[in-house]
């Protein structure tokens, strides 16, 4: 191997080296701003040319599953302010013919005053089709598409579903809480869904009380009782809004429809100051402001997060996961003081930490979400330990 070769080599190595601590490095507030308003932009349009066919033909593409839509506006509000209502129709382990009547039934069930109303048709005909891994990945498209093409407001996103679509619903609903402004749950079944990550989530219910098939009624009434306990405990959370209609089964003649304009009273917080993050069986990287690239959980073992901001200090009361990410910007605290970090009443992190333009940049990505931009991050490894690249030590 040449001399010269050799030179390249090093010289290429080392100008990765240097771009990539010019990358890391840490930027002002308003550098980073800036940086992410334009990455933003470049972003939204990146995707809008590569989604732009398939939401013009009301339809999404995953792996070899397709999901198509149906979507109808209403109201005449400014681009930006726009709401979404995705609504999730019934069905479940039935013909294709049975789930596609359900489908058709749910594109006419709920007419809002305001916003985008997207009926998606299941890609599968199992008895879970709205539960199945893919749905989230898919549902967060629609968002995406609904933001960039419709001018919908991140934070004026609705989740509603009935029947199977309710059980869907019981189930996203808690995993995907970060997405959503509040969620209504009609005639569905919980399965083995958890309320504790809904904290921040206003959640409806509206169930027939004859509906007895698989016990839907009584399980609804559990969770009323179950919510209760919880805002009781957690004053200001786990807002909650249940109907148990007293001579109706599973049709309930329409009077679900008023979860339309009880959801639209509520945006969603995208930094709240208190969660709760439990993983489901689908495993998420991202909730809130919080991640992991660690996202495995051992069957019946399920990772378990509760974690309180105040100013500029965190505290991690309850974590069994074993890589924890903490996501941060100028609107959570001030990075240009120390972070505090606890776990219990033991500090483990009190420096200050870089704003960086790769954590802007994967932020952005993920989400296309001017809301859940984040221009720092923490790691904690194992409740011990926590750490950052191109941390400032003074």
């Amino acid at each position: 191997m040449s001399n010269t070769y050799m030179s390249k080599i090093f010289i290429l190595f080392f100008l990765l080296i240097v771009f990539s601590d010019a990358y890391n490095q840490n930027i002002s507030r308003q550098k980073a701003l800036v940086f992410a308003a334009d990455y933003l932009n470049t972003a939204r349009q990146q995707y809008k040319k590569n989604a732009m066919a398939d939401w013009n033909n009301k339809l999404l593409r995953y792996d070899s599953l397709l999901m198509r839509l149906d979507y109808t506006h209403f109201g005449n509000a400014p681009s930006g302010e726009k709401s979404l209502y995705i609504s999730l129709h019934g069905g479940g382990n039935a013909p294709v013919k049975v789930n596609d009547q359900q489908w058709e039934n749910q594109k006419k069930l709920y007419k809002p005053t305001e916003g985008l109303y997207v009926a998606p048709r299941a890609p599968t005909n199992t008895w879970n089709l709205w539960h199945e891994g893919h749905i989230d990945e898919m549902l967060g498209r629609i968002i995406k598409s609904a933001i960039v093409f419709e001018g919908v407001n991140p934070n004026k996103i609705y989740l509603l579903g009935y029947s199977a679509g309710g059980d869907g619903l019981f189930q996203l609903a808690p995993r995907m809480a970060s997405h959503w402004a509040a969620a209504s749950m009609m005639v569905g079944h919980p399965g083995d869904a958890n309320a504790l990550p809904l904290r921040n989530l206003p959640f409806a219910i509206f169930m027939g009380a004859n509906d007895a098939a698989y016990d839907r009624n009584k399980h609804a009434i559990t969770w009323a009782k179950m919510l209760d306990s919880l805002q009781d405990a957690d004053k200001g959370a786990y807002i909650h809004n249940v109907h148990v209609y007293e001579g109706l089964g599973h049709w309930m003649n329409r009077k679900d429809t008023v979860a339309i304009n009880w959801m639209a009273k509520f945006t969603r917080n995208p930094l709240p100051e208190k969660v709760v993050w439990i993983q489901d069986d689908r495993l998420h990287e991202n909730f809130y402001w919080l991640g992991t690239e660690n996202a495995t959980t051992a069957a019946g073992n399920k990772a378990v997060l509760v974690i309180n901001k105040a100013g500029n200090e965190i505290t991690i009361v309850e974590n069994t996961f074993t890589q924890l990410l903490i996501y941060l910007n100028d609107e959570m605290l001030d990075l240009n003081r120390r972070v505090k970090i606890r776990v219990g009443e033991k500090i483990i992190f009190n420096k200050k930490v870089n704003r960086r333009e790769s954590i802007i940049k994967k932020s952005i990505d993920q989400r296309l979400d001017q809301d859940v931009i984040f221009y720092g991050m923490v790691t904690v490894k194992n409740n011990r330990e926590a750490a950052h690249q191109q941390v400032q030590q003074q």
